[in-house]
């Protein structure tokens, strides 16, 4: 948990700092560190599922088609 909790705050300089270094702005830099792992954490759940998927299917390819004939006897 404490691995977690430094990795977000780690997250969240970063996205303020380079947020900072691009407008100037506290405020927008504030916005974009705490959006930004919100709008990451939505794309890493979708990249997740795509994989899975992609996963899925190359399981289901590796089974030949006439296999299940021998699991139903």
């Amino acid at each position: 948990m404490l691995k977690t909790l430094t990795f977000t705050i780690m997250h969240f300089c970063i996205a303020f700092g380079v947020a900072y270094a691009l407008t100037g702005s506290v405020a927008v830099s504030g916005l974009v560190a705490a959006v930004e792992p919100l709008c990451n954490s939505v794309g890493f759940y979708f990249h997740e599922k795509f994989w899975a998927h992609l996963e899925a299917k190359k399981r289901e390819s590796a089974i030949p088609r006439h296999a299940w004939l021998h699991h139903h006897v």
